[in-house]
């Protein structure tokens, strides 16, 4: 009984309306199948009439059943919905007609009621199709699922501008031809940090009139890399693009002597009026001038004109050596040929752990590894020490973990067959630690993964090369995201806006960390909260005006990039800027 009314209802959704049924009335019906053969011109009158009339009545009729029953306003039931579904491929999904599209956004019902008085609003419509959609990228329908979590920025306008003053301009061909005084510098740390002290060398050289000696790379303490300048970076390219800026030179000439470096660093800040009265008279009488120790001093408010030299240098002259280039680039496009990526820069070393005066999480085996190595030695503890491990996360000082990076991930979008690579050293704990990112994103790549038998065997042993590898694949991937800050996550937000603003995610993880711990919130909640608290700091570019202070190799706007486009758009970005910050 109860299929035949379930029969019933189906039949009755896909009929003609009743009101148009009743309309034909039975005699009509009747006349024109038992219409007998007459001669009389008034008959044939009367029966091409009465055609006409049931053909009009049987079109109206029809397009009300079309209307009735694929109205795309109107619930469907699931019987119509599966069909569908099953008409769908992935290999031909792009091409599904707008009734299929549409018919996808009805809600699933039993029955139909209200045609007209139970309309979707627009949002129930997206979110059923949503559903659907979840459905097909498990199997039920044919096509993946659509995210905007590859959607990029579009940068508001702002392009590339280092056009110099006529001031700058003029000084060049005085201190280009000047013979007399050189500037040699002592750069340390990981390769990244030694980028930011040879842009700032490049900078202070021009501040002096001095010709810049190629940078001295010291050893690294932690790695123990004996690279030189020339092992990572294009030494001919970089002196190229800086002919017209700083003479760059590869060794100290004969005619000078080298002298002991200058006695301690120059402070916090140190602005160009007093690097002139600390150094130019020094280097006027010796003619040499040896310096170390220059990691974030000189200060981030420079005049115009030397913050677009920093763009220069950090942008346009420090390319990779050769080597690197193309070895980097032939593992982006193997990332490129799985589809979108996302470039995901883990700080979960054992230094790094050290360093921020952080704990892993992992266990209280690998927490007392981290405290004894803090114990034995406390000039690696770059945090402030009077704050505990739980203060320094919750202030959001701290790595995220591989838990913390999932949930992240999850809630901000990323689909679970999104193709990630993942840059930075061995985690501490091996690649066991990683285990929560694998799980729920399966498509996890690092340079060892990708990289063919003996690609990367001449660089294996020299860390800063292997950095240099995964800041290329890192910049080219379709979004960006560290776990932590530091020079690399620096370095590359500015280049992604610089070279046409690539999408960059930066963890709020001082807003966010609350509700990280708070298990009573749904998972729906929770990722709802997440995306507010990310809105405006997923890749929109950052200005750099409103806050003393910021590096412009980081916030590259307004110095070094100009906007074609309404000045609204300015103290638009100026406000979502300001917001995201607090």
């Amino acid at each position: 009984m109860a299929k035949s009314k379930n029969n019933a209802k189906k039949l009755s959704f896909i009929s003609v309306p009743s009101q148009i049924i009743n309309s034909i009335s039975s005699s009509s019906l009747q006349s024109l199948l038992e219409s007998p053969k007459k001669s009389s011109r008034t008959s044939i009158f009367t029966r091409k009439s009465t055609l006409l009339w049931f053909l009009t009545l049987f079109l109206v009729g029809f397009f009300g059943m079309f209307k009735y029953g694929f109205n795309f306003d109107t619930p469907f039931p699931q019987k119509l919905c599966s069909t569908t579904h099953q008409k769908f491929s992935l290999s031909n999904h792009h091409s599904i007609s707008n009734l299929g599209v549409n018919l996808l956004l009805q809600k699933e019902r039993k029955t139909l009621k209200n045609d007209h008085k139970d309309e979707f609003s627009k949002h129930e419509k997206e979110q059923v199709f949503v559903s659907h959609v979840e459905l097909g990228a498990k199997g039920s329908i044919g096509f993946e699922k659509k995210s905007d979590f590859w959607k990029q920025p579009n940068g508001l306008g702002y392009k590339p501008c280092l056009s110099f003053s006529r001031d700058y301009r003029k000084q060049n061909e005085e201190i280009l031809k000047d013979r007399k005084k050189y500037l040699m510098v002592v750069v340390s740390g990981g390769m990244n940090q030694q980028r930011n002290q040879i842009v700032d060398a490049v900078v202070i050289a021009r501040i002096l009139g001095a010709a810049l000696v190629v940078p001295v790379l010291q050893v690294n303490v932690i790695w123990g890399d004996e690279s030189e300048f020339g092992d990572i970076f294009d030494l001919e390219h970089f002196k190229k693009i800086l002919e017209n800026d700083v003479r760059v030179v590869s060794a100290l000439p004969s005619t000078h002597i080298m002298t002991r470096p200058v006695e301690g660093r120059p402070p916090l800040h140190a602005t160009p009026s007093w690097i002139r009265t600390r150094y130019l008279k020094r280097l006027n009488r010796e003619g040499v001038l040896l310096l170390r120790g220059l990691d974030s001093r000189l200060s981030k408010d420079l005049p115009s004109d030397l913050q677009k030299l920093r763009c220069k240098v950090a942008f346009n002259a420090l390319k990779f050596a050769k080597p690197i280039e193309e070895l980097g680039n032939k593992i982006a496009e193997r990332m490129k040929s799985k589809g979108p990526y996302l470039a995901l820069h883990l700080r979960m070393e054992k230094d790094v752990w050290v360093r921020t005066g952080c704990l892993p999480g992992l266990s209280s085996e690998f927490d007392d590894i981290i405290n004894n190595e803090r114990i034995r030695r406390p000039e690696l503890l770059t945090a402030k020490s009077n704050m505990t491990y739980h203060q320094r996360k919750m202030a959001g000082l701290c790595p995220l973990n591989a838990i913390e990076v999932t949930r992240l991930l999850k809630a901000l979008g990323a689909p679970n067959d999104a193709k990630i690579y993942w840059a930075g050293g061995k985690p501490l704990g091996g690649k066991e630690t990683l285990l929560p990112l694998i799980k729920e994103f399966p498509h996890f790549y690092n340079k060892e993964d990708l990289a063919l038998p003996g690609e990367l065997q001449p660089f294996v042993k020299k860390a800063s090369l292997m950095a240099a590898i995964d800041y290329i694949v890192s910049e080219k991937s379709d979004v960006f995201m560290p776990s932590h800050g530091g020079n690399m996550g620096r370095a590359i937000q500015g280049q992604r806006a610089f070279i046409g603003h690539k999408k960059y995610i930066t963890p709020n993880k001082r807003h966010m960390l609350p509700y990280f711990q708070n298990s009573s919130l749904s998972e729906e909640e929770f990722n709802r909260i997440i995306k507010k608290l990310h809105k405006d700091s997923m890749g929109q570019p950052g200005l750099r005006t409103h806050k003393n202070g910021r590096d412009v190799t980081k916030y590259p706007i307004p110095e070094c990039m100009c906007n074609a486009m309404p000045h609204i758009l300015n103290s638009d970005l100026h406000i979502k800027t300001k917001a995201s910050d607090t």
